[in-house]
């Protein structure tokens, strides 16, 4: 069956046959799987954040290894430079002229490992890609190929030898999931998997199949697009918006691009739910992985070890919801 012959819920079976391929790897992070699917959809960009070895890596390869799509895996690195990732113009002694060599970030999912080991002039390479979908170069613009998305991840910034991304970086991340350490019973699942023979490094051993098409993606955001967002949701987002600007706690609460953001993401998750519009119920199960990297505490906040989510959940409790 083609891709233009596939109706709305093949489509969406489609992803669902993603979340079932991934989870052949693996195991426990159910949520992270669903933001990676968003962002797919929507065109956007994810950010994982946990400590080492809770699965960040293996996640996104996974993801990759259930699309029909090109990945490319950057190892972000303090030495890495800005060239090594979107390519340079080098000279060809054969030809007797010079070329653009293009780096790796001319793929479909780019995997930017450990973003935040790396100083922030080489991760200021990736806003034009991300913002853009293209790179400059000595005055040439080189588009990236579609779909074209970055899953990177990250360990807290409290850890040495991490560098905070900087916040027009940040914003250009649709999601920023956060990845737990998993509970008991998926840990012994996982060891369980390990005992079995499983190896991370070889996906296809473990069953993971291409599933989704680059095509097949593409048709699934025009689907998207079509979901529907009543006046009253469209306030309620504002709302929620706003209230981010008013609270004690926060020096820089979510801008309209926040908004348009948590839309987005939003109508995407209506679509995989099999909904014709968005509603108040889908709009705060997105709220927080949208927004949990939009907005800048105060040092006062955070010394009393108040949290981005914890706002995010209060305002959410004292927002009205639309009718």
């Amino acid at each position: 069956m083609t891709t233009t012959s596939m109706t709305d819920a093949e489509l969406r079976d489609a992803f669902g046959r993603v979340r079932a391929e991934v989870g052949k790897a693996v195991v426990g992070q159910d949520g992270a799987v669903s933001g990676l699917i968003v962002a797919l959809l929507t065109g956007g960009h994810v950010l994982l954040e946990g400590v080492p070895g809770v699965a960040k890596t293996l996640l996104v390869r996974s993801l990759s290894a259930a699309l029909d799509l090109r990945t490319t895996r950057v190892q972000f690195t303090p030495d890495l430079m800005p060239g090594d990732v979107t390519g340079s113009v080098v000279y060809d002694a054969k030809a007797g002229d010079f070329e653009f060599r293009r780096g790796p970030v001319f793929t479909n999912i780019l995997l930017a490992d450990e973003i935040n080991r790396t100083p922030p002039k080489t991760q200021s390479a990736l806003l034009e890609a991300m913002e853009e979908r293209q790179v400059s170069i000595d005055g040439e613009t080189h588009p990236l190929p579609r779909p074209f998305m970055v899953a990177a991840t990250q360990n807290p910034v409290e850890y040495e030898g991490t560098y905070t991304l900087p916040e027009a970086q940040l914003d250009r991340f649709l999601l920023k999931l956060v990845l737990d350490l998993p509970a008991r019973d998926a840990e012994v699942e996982v060891m369980q998997r390990h005992a079995d023979g499983f190896d991370p490094r070889d996906l296809a051993a473990a069953g993971v199949q291409a599933v989704v098409t680059a095509e097949q993606i593409i048709a699934a955001r025009a689907l998207v697009g079509e979901v529907r967002a009543t006046p009253e949701l469209l306030g309620y987002l504002v709302d929620l918006a706003r209230a981010t600007r008013q609270s004690p706690s926060v020096k820089l609460g979510v801008s309209p691009r926040g908004s348009t953001a948590l839309l987005a993401a939003t109508k995407a998750w209506a679509w995989l739910q099999g909904a014709e519009a968005i509603t108040p119920d889908h709009v705060q199960q997105m709220l927080l992985p949208v927004w949990r990297h939009r907005i800048g505490l105060r040092p006062e906040a955070e010394l009393e070890g108040v949290s981005a989510d914890t706002i995010l959940r209060s305002i959410v409790q004292q927002v009205q919801v639309p009718l």
